[in-house]
């Protein structure tokens, strides 16, 4: 009972990362990871997507009543980074990840450096792409986040938000807002994966899944309320605590 009260908690907090900015999974899965050590991994992963992907769904429902998203362009992408996802999800099983996880804190680190460095990134929405440019654009960002989701995931959130305000011209914003979207859609092919293969919680996941929709709730309200330099400003901190956490899973376990 304790140990389901505590990643019920974990599950609120995550969702309201999640709704900002992305970075969830940097509480909820080592929550779930504490709370049940006995349980087989690829459980706990299933269980969290599971939860998560509610907190996800709504805050793109949220964000799309108050931000104009470009379906046209986004709803494409969702679509590729579903397919990627799959394709991720697959090659875990065949390819070591070893190579990456060592990699991804360096990554992260560029992020952050160019995102401090370009104090103005992000403030305003001005798309920079034609319409076909954006959508080829778009769903590459998609295919190759979406298979990193699959294949690994830590950090995914945060790095569409990046790439839609780096590569779209997007402000954080209207980025946060279409990784939702596309979020959504890698977790539910993560979610195919897992359940087909019976690694789902069902009825852990259910309870988490209401905490996540509650935190969702609470972060997309303030996003929207703030605004722009808000979602910039817990984007730092969740992308250097990512690194922090990442490099210690690389470097110190």
């Amino acid at each position: 009972m304790l140990e389901l009260a505590a990643v019920t908690a974990a599950a609120a907090l995550a969702g309201f990362l999640d709704a900002i900015v992305g970075g969830g999974g940097l509480v909820l899965v080592p929550a779930l990871f504490s709370a049940f050590p006995a349980a087989a991994p690829a459980t706990l992963f299933g269980t969290n997507k599971t939860a998560a992907v509610w907190g996800t769904a709504w805050a793109t429902g949220q964000y799309a009543r108050r931000v104009t998203l470009d379906w046209v362009i986004l709803a494409p992408a969702a679509v590729a980074a579903l397919a990627g996802s799959a394709c991720g999800a697959w090659a875990v099983t065949h390819v070591p990840g070893e190579g990456l996880r060592r990699a991804l804190p360096f990554v992260l680190l560029g992020v952050l450096a160019y995102t401090l460095v370009r104090k103005d990134l992000g403030h305003v929405h001005a798309p920079r792409l034609g319409r076909r440019a954006a959508l080829a654009v778009a769903c590459a960002i998609g295919v190759v986040l979406g298979f990193y989701d699959g294949f690994f995931g830590p950090g995914t959130g945060s790095f569409l938000v990046f790439l839609l305000v780096r590569l779209l011209g997007y402000d954080f914003l209207h980025a946060s807002a279409g990784a939702k979207l596309i979020n959504t859609a890698t977790n539910l092919a993560a979610i195919g994966m897992f359940a087909a293969t019976g690694h789902v919680w069902w009825r852990v996941a259910a309870v988490m899944a209401v905490a996540n929709v509650a935190g969702s709730l609470l972060g997309t309200r303030l996003a929207l309320k703030h605004g722009s330099r808000f979602v910039r400003a817990v984007f730092i901190v969740v992308v250097g605590a990512l690194i922090l956490r990442t490099g210690y899973d690389a470097f110190l376990r």
